[in-house]
Formats: structure tokens, C-alpha cells, sequence
């Protein structure tokens, strides 16, 4: 049985941004972005590929956030 997942490396590869990043969207520290489900294995954090498979299809659906106002336009 292949369970499929991913460390923090991995999941930072596949969305293209950093680990640390990763930490923070797990633990939802990152303002409008909903935490990504993990598998905790004592202080190993863990991702199912079909968990974060899941996570992208919602955000993608998320409603897009109002444009921020540029200075002097």
C-alpha cells in the first residue's frame, strides 16, 4: 500500500516556494490561505499528496482578493 506523501521539501517544490513558507501555510500562520491537512508523526510533518491535491483545487476557487491600491496611480 502506497500511501504517497510528501515532505515539506516536496510540497515546497511542488507549489514553487519555500519551506519555510510550507511551515507557515501548515501551521496557519498565512493570512487568508486556509492550512494544508499533515500528518503528524512526532515532530515529522508529513503531507498525502491527495490531501494537497484537495488544498489546491479549494484555494483555486477562492474568490480573488481585491487589487491592492498602488501608490501614485
Amino acid at each position: 500500500m502506497d500511501f504517497d506523501l510528501l515532505t515539506l521539501n516536496d510540497v515546497a517544490a511542488l507549489l514553487h516556494c519555500s519551506k519555510a513558507h510550507v511551515s507557515n501555510v501548515l501551521a496557519g500562520k498565512v493570512s487568508n490561505c486556509v492550512p494544508i491537512p499533515v500528518v503528524q508523526l512526532g515532530r515529522r510533518r508529513l503531507v498525502r499528496r491527495s490531501s494537497l491535491m484537495h488544498w489546491i483545487e479549494e484555494n483555486d476557487k477562492i474568490t480573488s482578493l481585491p487589487e491592492r491600491s498602488r501608490k501614485g496611480a
